[in-house]
């Protein structure tokens, strides 16, 4: 299967370890199955950069049945509920402490954010929030957290300029 991330800069090489720490799933390198998901993000960097403000989605081949089979640990987190609510908290704040490979779920973008923050903050509960986001559809995100997995498993094809 094809997997993509979206950047300002082709990402032939990927690295687990060399991007934010604090995000969804935290410290990895991260991909999507959709491409319209990677030409998101790709706008998305592109914006804040001044220097290199080309929108670039590189493509990868990734076998996850071979991945599944050689014993890594993958997490999937199909929908927006409580294990997913606390993951992306817990990464968020710099506090995971789980050995997942790679995780998988969908993202906590601008149409989930707010909810995510809100129980973080303890403005909502977790059922508040589990109940506003029941009406949310996951979109997709792959996050590579283990380097030899990278290595083994995600092979690069090719890059393509995203035209804004």
């Amino acid at each position: 299967m094809e997997l993509y991330h979206g950047s300002n800069i082709a990402v032939a090489q990927p690295l687990a370890f060399a991007g934010r720490r604090n995000l969804d799933f935290g410290k990895g390198f991260y991909t999507t199955r959709l491409k319209s998901q990677a030409q998101k993000w790709a706008t998305l960097v592109a914006s804040r950069k001044k220097k290199n403000p080309q929108c670039i989605v590189s493509i990868f081949e990734y076998n996850e049945d071979e991945l599944i089979g050689a014993g890594y640990v993958y997490k999937n987190f199909p929908e927006y509920d409580m294990e997913w609510l606390e993951f992306v908290v817990a990464c968020r704040k710099g506090k995971d402490n789980t050995n997942y490979d790679i995780v998988e779920g969908g993202v906590a973008n601008d149409q989930v954010i707010d909810t995510v923050e809100d129980y973080e903050t303890g403005r909502i509960t977790a059922e508040q929030a589990l109940d506003q986001l029941k009406y949310k559809k996951p979109n997709n995100q792959i996050c590579f957290r283990n380097q030899e997995v990278i290595d083994k498993y995600l092979h690069f094809i090719n890059s393509e300029i995203v035209n804004i």
